[in-house]
């Protein structure tokens, strides 16, 4: 019956021929990792010179020639372009889902210490981030009724929270501050006392004493003027806060140089203990 069945096989399989004869499994042995003769003894690292000891070159040098970015005219836009204030975009439409998905709450103020805690956003205070810019991409759909805190934001942006009967801010924080507030649950767990929010540098300070970009250290009466002018030239009608049944969460600020609502600058918050730590006057 075996040899029958081979028999049958036979029959089935192809003839014998170049095409499909194939070597035994493992009869050859693979060759080398390495450059020519050497057969990976160098283990990928040369034979002579700064190679061989794996001292790579820096990026852009060419060795000893003038690199490709100082062969050109300079050109003035670019002047201190690596000490410029980095704001990475968060948009109208991203805030709106998080709302929807209850990743954030509405019912309470939304700062950057909000956006941080869930986990979709990358602040890099050592990367020149200063914070997040507000974008209007999903202007046209946003319906919600938020206090945000934002580091900078376009008029339409402004437009589009207000006429929700909401409240923006733009506000400045240094880097050190920003070590707290892009990660509070780090910089509890290391004992160390909620900084000083510092005053924004001379450069910063035009932006955030403008009443137009809802500055946190412009004058108030003159936020409440240009929110009527802004609702007057986007053409709604401009909700009154003052009635609202959210009117405390809606004009809950932070002070200049306050970091975290409720907690105040040289507070220690325990989080092991859950104990707060005052600075004793």
């Amino acid at each position: 019956m075996n040899a029958d069945k081979a028999l049958k096989m036979l029959r089935a399989l192809p003839r014998v021929v170049l095409g499909n004869i194939r070597d035994n499994p493992n009869s050859k042995k693979k060759q080398k990792r390495g450059r020519a003769q050497h057969g990976g003894d160098k283990h990928g690292a040369g034979n002579k010179g700064s190679g061989q000891r794996q001292n790579y070159m820096r990026l852009g040098y060419e060795t000893g020639n003038q690199p490709f970015y100082t062969r050109f005219t300079y050109e003035p836009y670019y002047r201190g372009h690596h000490l410029r204030r980095q704001y990475p975009p968060v948009s109208l439409l991203m805030i709106q889902k998080l709302i929807d998905t209850n990743r954030i709450d509405p019912s309470q103020p939304i700062d950057l210490a909000t956006l941080c805690t869930t986990g979709l956003f990358d602040i890099r205070p050592d990367s020149r981030h200063f914070g997040v810019q507000l974008t209007d991409e999903g202007a046209d759909i946003f319906k919600a009724k938020v206090n945000i805190e934002v580091q900078h934001a376009s008029e339409l942006v402004i437009a589009s929270i207000e006429k929700n009967g909401g409240v923006i801010t733009t506000a400045y924080y240094d880097p050190f501050s920003l070590w707290a507030l892009v990660n509070p649950t780090r910089w509890f767990q290391k004992g160390a006392p909620i900084p000083e929010r510092a005053i924004p540098p001379q450069d910063a300070a035009k932006y955030y004493l403008d009443a137009k970009n809802r500055g946190y250290i412009a004058d108030p009466e003159q936020i409440s003027l240009e929110r009527l002018a802004l609702a007057q030239k986007y053409g709604y009608e401009l909700p009154r806060i003052e009635e609202d049944p959210d009117a405390e969460m809606l004009l809950m600020r932070k002070d200049p140089k306050q970091v975290f609502y409720g907690l105040h600058p040289g507070w220690v918050i325990s989080l092991k203990d859950r104990a707060i730590i005052k600075k004793s006057v």
